[in-house]
């Protein structure tokens, strides 16, 4: 059986029999791979010679440094949405002898999993965000990149349907049915905006191909 053992945890050991990273973190990973490729059009553009491009070179760089932001931002919830998980784990593994220890257990598993909601949730929100990159890129970054930027939405968008997907398997464990509605309601109105967002730039890149 293979087993993963080489380098630090990360998304290649998706592909072992470890219980995490699993789909929270692949949803990241490919935000983050979204938002690497929004920004390497804006810093392409920014770098472009001409006088047409290199009057706009600052205009490129904010939107390179607003994509890089979600990049890293991305990156970092790969591991925090593995976190997650694992402090579920770690709670359900608590003592239970007692009342006062079931007690404490079950708060214990409500925190975890409001967490393990929460991560995902931010994915949503930052991988949204890189789809704002990424369609500027579209519409006014270097014509030769369009498809990388393309690439870049179709990434950020599976992020926000993947991480929407955690958000709501994890929902129906927490007892806060109050708080779990504003969650999940919140979250389709993301997905919501990711999918007309996604139609929009795809039809600007393949009018530009």
């Amino acid at each position: 059986m293979w087993k993963y053992t080489d380098g630090p945890p990360n998304v290649w050991e998706t592909a072992s029999e470890s219980k995490a990273p699993g789909g929270g973190s692949i949803s990241a990973a490919a935000g983050a791979m979204g938002a690497a490729l929004g920004t390497m059009v804006a810093n392409l553009s920014a770098a472009k010679k001409g006088k047409e491009w290199e009057d706009r070179w600052e205009e490129f760089s904010d939107w390179a440094d607003r994509g890089k932001r979600c990049h890293d931002e991305l990156l970092r919830l790969i591991d925090e949405d593995t976190n997650a998980f694992n402090k579920i784990m770690a709670a359900f593994g608590l003592p239970k002898a007692s009342d006062e220890e079931k007690a404490a257990r079950e708060q214990a598993i409500q925190e975890a999993t409001k967490e393990a909601i929460l991560v995902p949730f931010r994915v949503m929100e930052v991988a949204r965000d890189a789809m704002q990159v990424t369609k500027a890129m579209v519409d006014f970054g270097l014509p030769a990149s369009v498809s990388d930027a393309g690439v870049g939405t179709l990434c950020a968008r599976t992020a926000v349907m993947g991480a929407y997907l955690n958000v709501k398997i994890n929902s129906k464990d927490v007892q806060d049915k109050q708080w779990v509605g504003d969650i999940l309601a919140r979250g389709r109105d993301i997905e919501q905006q990711a999918i007309a967002l996604e139609r929009e730039i795809l039809e600007a890149v393949n009018s530009k191909m």
